[in-house]
C-alpha cells in the first residue's frame, strides 16, 4: 500500500465523523416561520371548564362575619387527595373545597345543590353570587373561585418530567413546557403530542413546535385539566438506544472507523518496514 492510499485511508474516515458531528440541525429552533416575515395568526381562547371529579376552593366575603362562616367551609389542616411533588398551589392547604360529583353538581351551604359542570371560574363566581342576591341572604358578596386538583401531565424528553397543576384559566401549551423545564435537546419539536378527552374518547392532537402558525393555529394551544403532553425522542436520542448506538449514521460509528483504519494503517507501516530489512 502505498503512501497516498493510507493517508485516504486514515483522513477520510476521520472527515466524515467532523461532517457528522458538526452538521447544524434544522429541527431545533422553535417558531422558524416567524423569523422570515411577521406573524399574525388569531388564537381560539379556550378556558377551563369543570368536569366531574374536578375540585375548586370557593370563598364567599361578605361584610357580616357570621353570614361568611355560614357559606364557607370549614378550614382543613392538608389538602386530600394530592397530587405529585410537581404539582404546587396556593390552595394545597388550609383550604377545604367542593368536589364536582358524576353528575356536574356540588352541594354548596344554604343554596344545595348547584349545577357547575361546564362553567369557568368567573361564571361559577357569577353564579353563585347572584344565588345569594337572589334569595335575599347576602347584599354585595364577594366569591372567589380558585381551582384545586386541575392538572396537565408532561411526559418524555422535558428536563422535569411531571404533573403540574392549573392555577388559571388560560394555560398554554407553551406555559406547560416551560414548567417542566423546556425539552431536552433529544426532544422531538416537531411532533409534539397531546393527548386529550373529548367526548368521552380519546384523541391525540399533533403540534410542530418548529412552525408558530401550527402552534397557535392548534386546538390544544389551550391546555385542559388532565391533558398528557407527550415529547417524543428524536432520531439522534432514538440511536443512542440501538447496541452501544453504533450504526452508519452516528458519530460513533465513524469514530469506531476511523480508531480501527488507524490501527490497520500502523499494522501496514509496520509490516512494511519488516520487509524491507
Amino acid at each position: 500500500m502505498n503512501c497516498f492510499n493510507l493517508k485516504t485511508l486514515l483522513v477520510v474516515p476521520a472527515v466524515a465523523a467532523l461532517v457528522v458531528s458538526c452538521a447544524a440541525p434544522t429541527n431545533i429552533s422553535y417558531f422558524q416561520d416567524a423569523d422570515t416575515r411577521g406573524l399574525s395568526q388569531p388564537v381560539q381562547e379556550n378556558h377551563i371548564r369543570l368536569r366531574p371529579e374536578d375540585k375548586v376552593a370557593i370563598i364567599v366575603n361578605t361584610s357580616n362575619d357570621q353570614l361568611t362562616n355560614l357559606f364557607n367551609l370549614p378550614y382543613i389542616s392538608q389538602r386530600l387527595g394530592g397530587v405529585s411533588q410537581s404539582v404546587s398551589s396556593n390552595y394545597s392547604q388550609a383550604v377545604s373545597g367542593y368536589t364536582v360529583d358524576e353528575y356536574g353538581d356540588i352541594d354548596f351551604p344554604v343554596l344545595g345543590k348547584i349545577h357547575v359542570e361546564g362553567l369557568t371560574r368567573p361564571e361559577l363566581a357569577t353564579c353563585i353570587k347572584d344565588a345569594l342576591v337572589s334569595r335575599d341572604l347576602v347584599k354585595e358578596p364577594v366569591v372567589t373561585v380558585e381551582f384545586m386538583n386541575l392538572t396537565v401531565s408532561v411526559m418524555g424528553e422535558v428536563n422535569r418530567p411531571g404533573r403540574y397543576a392549573i392555577e388559571k384559566d388560560k394555560l398554554t401549551l407553551l406555559d406547560a413546557l416551560s414548567m417542566a423545564g423546556d425539552l431536552t435537546i433529544y426532544g422531538n419539536r416537531e411532533n409534539v403530542k397531546v393527548l386529550r378527552v373529548v367526548d368521552g374518547q380519546e384523541m391525540s392532537f399533533k403540534v410542530n413546535l418548529c412552525n408558530a402558525q401550527s402552534v397557535f393555529s392548534s386546538p390544544v394551544y389551550f391546555v385542559q385539566q388532565d391533558d398528557l403532553i407527550y415529547i417524543e425522542p428524536n432520531e439522534m436520542r432514538a440511536r443512542q438506544s440501538t447496541v452501544n448506538g453504533n450504526n452508519v449514521r452516528s458519530t460513533s460509528f465513524w469514530i469506531s472507523v476511523a480508531s480501527l483504519a488507524a490501527s490497520v494503517g500502523t499494522f501496514l507501516l509496520r509490516a512494511s518496514a519488516n520487509s524491507t530489512k
